[in-house]
């Protein structure tokens, strides 16, 4: 067989396949067969671009740390302002968001007896400070919150109770909600059951000797006391110390202050549809961070994804529908950017075609499922599809509840989506100083814009658009 006819055989096969494809998608009810051509290039565009990782670099690298009511939260806002409007979106504006506003001095713990030595402690969010020269008494420890709670009334008393419940580790990062419900609680039920202080094993998989902040929360009319933690190997240090039988000394030392109401401001920027403008499709991430780290994987990472997916997504053109980013102020808080974005457009929410959150990090996006009206099914089926090249699986359950600042939309059952990242290794970062720029893969990066980028094109110019349950 010549060069010639096997070339004119390849290119006939070639143009075979081709056509079979554009008759496949041809017969869409919700999209031309232009429109995924488009959405195949848009697809390698984002696959080839840096954006999103030069976007990431700048925020972690020329503001750093952005916790709620710092320096740094404001420099964010303003770093998000000029990106917007340098990447040329339609319209970029703010909206306050108000909050309880905390700060962390200082912090620090040591095992006092039997066996002197230090342990590597945080601060949990809104902890009140021990005093000047600390708090020092004995450890008494249980394996999980329920455990506490069913302990008798004065089983803690005088003590410093310690929760050494160890989170398990999986892609999708189911071990988070059991584990953080001692972060939140912990301090409040351990103060019921007499306890001066409270100290638990980081909500982490982690292997280092980072301890992993995080929000929590007292009870009015429960006594406020200092609520930390340590990390994993800390724990396992101060748990084969109690395990020896003999009683265990510790002195935890937290500075901190709350200082009343705080006000940052959700960043919004949209690129408006030319022909249902009222319409828009929704992603962003949380702007915020806690203070250990330089927040690169939360939630640096999907506020880049998000911004560089809705710049890519209208290379070809303005989409029919809008495409509103929204970069969450005061999350680490408490959803406070998300509460107050639903309160202030609350008349406008039934306009979301569809919605969907970066803030898990930065590894592959390994699934996709939405929660729709049953009548969009074909319409996310067909996104499905063209994300299937990318290695994300279609779930079908639709049942996604969508990333966290989401979760004050779900009363008015907006159209929500979930792009689930690969969460194995998140937890080894979240909330410490280990969350640093080098965590992030820039080709998993890539990734993960192409996919918000087919998802936002496809949701902002279908036929008809998506329907909420």
């Amino acid at each position: 067989m010549n060069n010639r006819f096997t070339s004119m055989l390849s290119g006939l096969l070639f143009a075979s396949l081709s056509f079979n494809a554009a008759t496949a998608h041809a017969q869409s009810d919700n999209f031309s067969t232009q429109q995924l051509a488009q959405v195949e290039q848009i697809k390698q565009q984002a696959l080839q671009s840096d954006l999103a990782w030069n976007l990431v670099e700048s925020l972690t690298t020329e503001v750093g740390p952005r916790m709620p009511g710092t320096p740094g939260d404001k420099a964010a806002v303003a770093w998000a302002v000029a990106k917007f409007k340098a990447m040329g979106f339609d319209k970029v504006w703010t909206e306050p968001a108000t909050f309880p506003k905390w700060i962390r001095y200082s912090e620090s713990a040591a095992i006092v007896s039997p066996s002197p030595q230090p342990l590597h402690i945080t601060a949990l969010g809104n902890s009140i400070s021990t005093p000047k020269a600390g708090i020092q008494a004995q450890v008494i420890e249980f394996q999980t919150l329920a455990e506490l709670e069913n302990a008798p009334e004065d089983a803690a008393k005088g003590k410093i109770v310690f929760i050494n419940y160890r989170m398990n580790r999986d892609r999708d990062g189911n071990g988070y909600g059991p584990a953080v419900q001692a972060r939140s609680r912990g301090a409040v039920v351990a103060a019921q059951k007499g306890a001066i202080g409270y100290v638990m094993r980081s909500v982490s998989t982690a292997y280092h000797r980072f301890a992993h902040t995080g929000g929590s929360h007292y009870k009015d009319g429960v006594t406020k006391i200092v609520t930390s933690a340590i990390s994993n190997a800390d724990a396992d240090q101060l748990h084969r110390l109690v395990a020896l039988g003999k009683p265990v000394t510790i002195n935890i030392n937290v500075q901190a202050k709350s200082m009343g109401e705080g006000t940052s401001y959700n960043v919004i920027a949209e690129f408006t549809g030319t022909e249902f403008p009222e319409q828009h499709v929704l992603i962003g991430g949380h702007l915020d961070s806690w203070d250990l780290g330089t927040g690169a994987l939360d939630d640096g990472a999907g506020v880049a994804i998000t911004m560089a997916a809705a710049k890519l997504s209208v290379s070809k053109g303005q989409p029919k529908r809008s495409i509103r980013v929204v970069l969450f102020a005061a999350e680490e808080f408490g959803l406070w950017g998300a509460k107050a974005y639903v309160k202030a457009n609350k008349n406008s929410l039934r306009n979301i075609v569809a919605a969907a959150e970066s803030d898990f990090g930065a590894d592959k996006i390994w699934a996709f499922d939405s929660n729709v009206h049953t009548r969009s099914l074909s319409l996310v089926s067909d996104i499905a599809a063209m994300l299937k090249s990318l290695d994300v699986e279609y779930l079908a359950k639709n049942s996604a509840r969508g990333g966290p600042d989401l979760i004050p939309f779900r009363p008015f059952n907006i159209p929500a989506f979930g792009l689930s990242q690969d969460g194995t290794d998140y937890f080894d970062y979240h909330h410490t100083a280990d969350d640093t720029l080098d965590k992030i893969d820039p080709e998993k990066l890539r990734q993960n814009v192409a996919t918000y980028a087919v998802f936002t094109f496809m949701a902002a110019n279908a036929k008809t658009r998506i329907m909420g349950k």
